[in-house]
């Protein structure tokens, strides 16, 4: 039965990455009560870059945040594996008038030139952002002493009874995992400095990893 579920879980996150990629905004929006943007924009106020410069975004989804990207000034550049987000990403950025420039392929491989970004920024991802050949591909093009930002998850404060249910899903679906990983040491074994900070939002909390390409 535990491996029914896990299976279970995993096509239903398919689905949601896919087919049902028409309904992610408001599955994150309700699973967040509400919270997922302010999640997903707490990467952005430890971006060190000026904006005017090509950001990456790893796993652009539905494109909110090269929205957000282009209203701060940069040029951001959105990858993804889902043809699905993809098409509702460039629906999006067209009715916003902002130049689309998103490419599909995996993560562990880059079709970027070596040093080609001074930032990369990717929140909510899948279990793809921390295999080796992912933070290879990322620490090959960024520039020396560029950004890997990474929101992997976010967890609701308030101690209402909605928010108690939303953590209990989290748990039941395997995105709460992790404790007891020593981040920094994983990330150096990569060629990254990493550290962990904590984000307030509206009755909530946004992890985001902060990691450093090392020479």
């Amino acid at each position: 039965m535990v491996k029914l579920w896990w299976r279970l879980v995993r096509f239903g996150f398919r689905l949601l990455y896919n087919e049902l990629a028409f309904t992610y905004d408001w599955v994150s929006w309700l699973v967040s009560l509400g919270a997922w943007r302010c999640w997903q924009r707490s990467a952005l106020r430890h971006l060190e870059t000026p904006p005017g410069v090509r950001i990456l975004e790893l796993a652009h989804g539905t494109g909110n945040l090269q929205l957000d990207l282009a209203a701060l000034g940069y040029l951001p550049v959105g990858y993804d594996l889902s043809p699905y987000m993809g098409r509702i990403a460039h629906r999006k950025l067209q009715r916003h008038n902002i130049p689309v420039r998103l490419v599909r392929g995996l993560a562990q491989q880059l079709p970027f030139a070596a040093e080609s970004f001074p930032a990369i920024i990717c929140t909510f991802p899948t279990d793809f952002i921390f295999m080796p050949e992912t933070l290879a591909e990322a620490h090959r093009v960024l520039q020396p002493g560029g950004q890997l930002l990474i929101v992997p998850t976010g967890a609701l404060t308030g101690g209402r009874p909605g928010d108690k249910a939303v953590e209990w899903l989290y748990r039941i679906t395997g995105q709460r995992g992790g404790a007891g990983i020593d981040l920094r040491a994983f990330f150096a074994r990569y060629g990254f400095e990493a550290q962990i900070v904590q984000e307030t939002c509206p009755r909530s909390l946004a992890t985001v990893i902060l990691a450093r390409k090392q020479p």
